[in-house]
Order: structure tokens, then sequence, then C-alpha cells
């Protein structure tokens, strides 16, 4: 459900005060969000800080954070909950790149009376990462262009799509444009998800099947879900047993869908054939974390959203939010459900 706007001022912190002084962009990774946006021109007067280093802990987060009234925050790589809120007394407007973050805790953010505004975004550049990762994985991308560099030449035997089965867990936006690319190559399309239509999927080329009919199925498993308390971990040993030793796994959702656990024993046990994986339970991913040593995996660091034209979009309407709160008219707010 696309966010709704709302009155300014509706309690709390944010009311009688909707003038901002000072704004904080947080893990500005690529250093590009002054760069994008002409902050100073949309936002005169307001001091905009931009952070392009990430912080975990709490106690350091608040330090970093207390002397601001706004903050935009890129995704859910920083959560806000119901504590970190508590302790942010100055917050006044939260954005959050996207139309909704899963990270942020909306009805405490509402109780402690910060605005919680979003963005617009796209689905294509997360679809097109898809694609690099199951082609990465099928011709063994990777590895080739490390043998080329080392002065080896032609040492894997990749697989072809044409013909093979792609089982799309989740055909909704994002799943659809990447049906629409299996069907190109001339795949076999199979979808489910827990209220996935027959009809819905006939739209997209594909064949409506039961979950473990997917697992069992395909070639190449893609998910394109929304992490929820009945999506999370909802791909487990069970499913992965399932898959055939021949099959690849592709992610660009959100790590937590799948079992982690499960997934670094059925790479290291030869379950599948490999993972092609751009979201992990903790982002970045831990130095130590199994999954930096499995083999037959392509890894990317939450890159499905990261290009100029969604970070336009992004930091272009974060100002926007902005702008509104100043003039006391927020658009795009995400109230809680």
């Amino acid at each position: 459900m696309p966010p709704a706007s709302s009155p300014a001022g509706s309690g709390g912190r944010a009311a009688g005060r909707p003038r901002l002084s000072s704004l904080a962009i947080l893990d500005d990774y690529q250093g590009v969000s002054l760069t994008l946006v002409d902050w100073a021109a949309g936002l005169p007067g307001v001091s905009v800080v931009a952070f392009g280093d990430h912080l975990s802990d709490e106690d350091a987060l608040v330090a970093r954070l207390a002397p601001f009234d706004a903050v935009v925050a890129m995704r859910e790589r920083t959560p806000f909950g119901a504590g970190l809120l508590a302790r942010l007394p100055n917050l006044a407007l939260l954005i959050t790149t996207g139309p909704f973050n899963a990270a942020i805790d909306l009805a405490a953010a509402r109780d402690s009376g910060v605005v919680v505004c979003g963005t617009g975004g796209t689905a294509s550049p997360t679809a097109e990462l898809t694609w690099g990762l199951i082609l990465a994985l099928a011709r063994h991308v990777p590895a080739e262009d490390g043998a080329v560099r080392a002065g080896r030449w032609q040492h894997t035997v990749g697989v072809g799509l044409e013909g093979k089965t792609l089982g799309l867990v989740g055909l909704g936006r994002l799943g659809g444009r990447v049906a629409a690319v299996g069907s190109a190559f001339g795949m076999r399309l199979v979808a489910w998800s827990p209220h996935l239509t027959a009809e819905r999927a006939a739209r997209h080329q594909a064949e409506l099947v039961d979950k473990a009919t997917l697992f069992a199925s395909a070639d190449v498993v893609s998910v394109h879900l929304v992490l929820g308390e009945g999506t999370r971990g909802l791909i487990a040993e069970k499913e992965l047993r399932a898959m055939r030793p021949s099959a690849y796994l592709v992610n660009t959702s959100r790590g937590p869908i799948i079992d982690e656990v499960a997934l670094v024993r059925a790479l290291s046990e030869g379950w599948i054939a490999g993972a092609g994986l751009d979201v992990f339970d903790e982002e970045p991913l831990p130095l130590d974390h199994p999954l930096r040593r499995m083999p037959r995996t392509v890894l990317t660091p939450h890159l499905g959203y990261v290009t100029e034209e969604t970070y336009r979009i992004f930091y272009g309407e974060a100002l926007e939010d902005a702008r509104a709160f100043q003039a006391g008219v927020p658009v795009r707010v995400i109230e809680p459900r």
C-alpha cells in the first residue's frame, strides 16, 4: 500500500516545530548523496551532513545523531527501534529511502512524535542484478575472471538456461520483471507465494505450483518476497534439501527469508550447486562470516537498488520530504498499520 499524506503537527516532538536546522544522511557508502541533489538550494539554512561509515553500536549512533532534528536513512541499513528513538529527543523527521522500511518501528515513531516519510523507487535495478547473479553462477563468471587474470584459460564448464526451469518465489512487481527475462531466455517458469493465484501467474507466462514442487523442480530458484513474520525463515533446511544438486538459489530480496545456517550447510555439503546472494541476515556481512568462505557462491553487498538513477529518486524525493515538512504539509508519510 503506498504511503499516504497526513498533516504536520500531529503531536510529540514535531508539534509546533516543523522548522529544521540540521539533517543527517546515513550510510552514504559511495559518498554521492551531497552531489546528486542540491541540498543547500532546497533547504536553505539547514545544515546537511552525510556519513559514509556504518555504525552498529547504539551508543555511538546516539552520540552521532543527537544534534540532528532530521535523518535520512538508506533502506534498512540502520534500524530505528523504540529504544533508539527514545534516545533521540531532538529527532522530528525520519526519512527512509523507498516506500517502506521494516527496520523502523513506526508505532514507536508515532508515539514519540517523529514523522516518518518515504520515497519512491523502482524494481528494475534489482531485477537486473538478479539476472547478473544468475548468469554469473551458471557460467562461472567470477571464477573464470580470476583464472584469466591469473594466466589460466577455460577451466570450468557452464550450463545454459534455455529449456531450464526458473522457480520464482514471489511474483509481484520485481518477480514479474525477472519472469519476463526468463521467458526471453526460453526458460520454463514456475511460481509460488502464499497468496499467488493461477491467473496472476499465467499473466507472467508462469505456472502456479505448490512450494514443494517449485523447490524440487527448479534449476534456478529466485526469491522475490517482502520480509515479514510470514516470510522470515521461509526457505529452510527442508526446502534446500528438496532442491536438485545441480540447482542454484538466488536471493536479492532480504537475507532472513532464507535460514542462513541451513544455507551454509547446503553449500558446504553440496546439497545445491551454488547461490547468488545480494542480501544477508547482518549487513555489512561480518568479516568472519562463513558465507565469505563458501565455494560456488557469488556475493554482492546489497547492490540491488544501488544505481545512479535510483539514488536520484531516493535523495531527490528525500529533499522533497524535508521541504514539505518545513512547510507544515509533510508528504509520503508512512503510518503504522
